[in-house]
């Protein structure tokens, strides 16, 4: 089984650079989308049911804004919409499709680029770890994605030293990430694959030259909890996927090991 996430920085905006010929192309069987920005009735959803997928959308109330999405080719057993915390579900961060052997969530963790939001960033992340929590009470098998806007390692960034007070890697994020993995027992998918530098996700727009030159940051991630591991074949990014800022980050699993 193959799954795709995707900060796409505006669904509407990746649809007119083709992002739906490399859906086409990429045929995940789970696709988890963060930064729709978007309502359904602001686009015409039968295109991803004529690919086959069933849809699920959690908007943000504000227009334009945020939001989540999980597209899947098999339909779940249920979905979830949202965190159960009407402050963060406003902004459309959360949501969950359980099925027969997993669960899987779409996360968009806030951005704190205006350092005002760091307060609120810090929030969701200290909520979302007890909420996950919560969540592996009732699903052991959870597979968590989606746009963290956290770095962890300097590894995972470009020219950590100058970076070091900037939100996104800065001490008490990844501490709370540090916490986070421990806590709930999560794996990061690619470095179980892949030690090396220069492995991002992320690329400004604020520097022409940024994805060009690969001085990027790895905010976005595939996460299983432990009895998922052994069932991993394989983590990936797709730099080549240049519908937004963002790259897809993906994981192929044996559906066979799953307990």
């Amino acid at each position: 089984m193959k799954l795709l996430s995707y900060n796409v920085n505006g669904l509407r905006a990746a649809i007119n650079k083709d992002f739906l010929g490399w859906l086409k192309s990429a045929n995940p069987d789970i696709l988890c989308l963060q930064e729709v920005k978007a309502t359904p009735e602001q686009f015409d959803t039968t295109v991803f049911k004529d690919l086959g997928y069933y849809c699920y959308w959690f908007p943000a109330e504000k227009k334009g804004y945020s939001g989540v999405a999980i597209l899947s080719k098999e339909k779940p057993l249920s979905v979830k919409y949202g965190c159960d915390q009407q402050e963060f579900d406003s902004e459309g961060r959360v949501i969950q499709a359980n099925f027969k052997e997993f669960s899987v969530l779409s996360v968009y963790v806030p951005s704190a680029t205006n350092m005002g939001r760091l307060g609120f960033k810090m929030d969701f992340c200290e909520y979302l770890l007890t909420y996950i929590q919560k969540v592996e009470k009732e699903f052991s098998n959870l597979i968590i994605n989606g746009d963290f806007n956290i770095c962890h390692h300097a590894i995972d960034i470009n020219d950590p030293v100058r970076n070091a007070k900037v939100s996104g890697f800065l001490p008490e994020e990844r501490e709370w990430l540090d916490r986070f993995f421990s806590t709930c027992k999560l794996t990061d998918c690619l470095r179980v694959f892949n030690q090396e530098p220069f492995q991002y996700s992320w690329w400004t727009y604020r520097v022409k030259t940024a994805r060009q030159n690969n001085k990027g940051w790895r905010i976005d991630y595939n996460l299983v909890t432990e009895p998922l591991k052994s069932s991993l074949k394989r983590a990936y990014i797709l730099t080549q996927a240049v519908h937004s800022d963002h790259a897809p980050v993906g994981i192929d699993f044996d559906l066979q090991k799953i307990d």
